[in-house]
């Protein structure tokens, strides 16, 4: 695997004959960063304060329920929070609109994508706004919703819009994968553009001891958790006691569906059967028939999915829909010290303006 965790001789191979592209991706994406230190590339300023929240390698280190933990903690405090996020794999992808006003969600999560989708599902109050140009949506946003602070998903490398923080999240287990740039390894950038991060959050630490990072920078460990099952037709609550004595199958779309069905066994559920799908899932009809294929040949009573690929299947027939349970995932940090005394410094600049 591209995160250094298989070492066969396939793997090594592989990655030997990736190498050379790996390098030069990673020296073209090296330069980007320069060109806008040195000018060449504008960066836009929007009139209140922005927190970038993002990753340096592809897959899943658990940027949503980070931004969902975020956005929750600054309306805590009284701020009116917006989210900007590109929007990926919605119909609507590379166009800005409003998916929630706060008050009212305007967008289906196949127009808006299922993040977004989520994000504004989960938090009443939170604002959404999606546009792959994250300062065009800054601006809608400010005409149309007057947010006094913006949190800017999966920003980490939208270096266009300038950001009063910077929160980088790492795998706690490979924060840099194996260490190369795609498509050898993991990295999106190389390695050294961690250090434009002013705070660091460690994902996924369950059971893995932190890995050497960067030792000078603010750092918060964090675990994810199952915190709760529902049922998707009427949203009625469901215990896990009941869930795992039945008779289950699991699936999931996202960027590490293993790390659900790990998450699912360490609260004691064992489902029968499991499918893994590709991140961002659109869940057609070929899709829907093998899960009811599933379901009837484990003879399982429930079907079990995250909240994120649950949003797009509220559509679906009553029939299936009653079946499926929507696990909840939520971020818990170890030490949330540096994460609030940065944010601390961002809401005095939120009351000041």
């Amino acid at each position: 695997m591209a995160d250094g965790s298989n070492r066969s001789p396939g793997a090594r191979l592989l990655t030997l004959v990736l190498l050379p592209v790996a390098l030069l991706y990673g020296a073209l994406l090296g330069l980007r960063p320069l060109f806008y230190r040195w000018r060449l590339f504008t960066t836009h300023r929007l009139p209140v304060p922005v927190i970038s929240i993002g990753n340096i390698t592809v897959g899943g280190t658990g940027k949503t329920p980070v931004t969902a933990l975020v956005a929750k903690l600054l309306m805590d405090q009284g701020l009116k929070v917006a989210v900007l996020s590109r929007g990926y794999g919605g119909s609507l992808e590379g166009s800005c609109a409003v998916v929630s006003d706060g008050g009212s969600l305007l967008l289906t999560p196949q127009q808006c994508g299922d993040e977004p989708y989520l994000l504004a599902r989960s938090l009443p109050g939170l604002s959404v706004v999606v546009g792959a140009d994250r300062y065009r949506a800054g601006q809608l946003a400010v005409r149309q919703l007057s947010p006094d602070v913006f949190l800017l998903d999966d920003g980490f490398q939208h270096l266009r819009l300038y950001r009063d923080l910077n929160i980088l999240l790492l795998d706690c287990r490979r924060p840099f994968g194996n260490g190369l740039s795609l498509p050898a390894g993991l990295l999106r950038e190389p390695r050294g553009a961690a250090e434009r991060a002013d705070l660091l959050i460690l994902t996924r630490c369950n059971d893995a001891a932190p890995a050497a990072a960067l030792p000078d920078r603010p750092c918060c460990r964090s675990r994810h958790r199952l915190v709760s099952f529902h049922r998707l037709d009427n949203g009625t609550p469901l215990d896990v006691s009941l869930l795992a004595a039945a008779r289950t199958v699991a699936f999931a779309g996202i960027a590490d569906p293993a790390g659900f069905f790990s998450a699912l066994e360490a609260t004691g559920i064992r489902p029968i059967a499991r499918l893994p799908l590709p991140d961002h899932e659109p869940y057609g009809g070929e899709t829907l028939g093998l899960l009811e294929q599933m379901q009837q040949a484990a003879q399982a009573a429930w079907l079990l999915t995250t909240e994120k690929d649950a949003v797009k299947l509220l559509a679906v027939d009553e029939q299936l829909r009653s079946r499926i349970v929507a696990a909840r995932l939520a971020v818990e940090l170890e030490d949330a010290a540096p994460l609030t005394q940065a944010l601390e410094r961002v809401i005095q600049q939120c009351r000041l303006a």
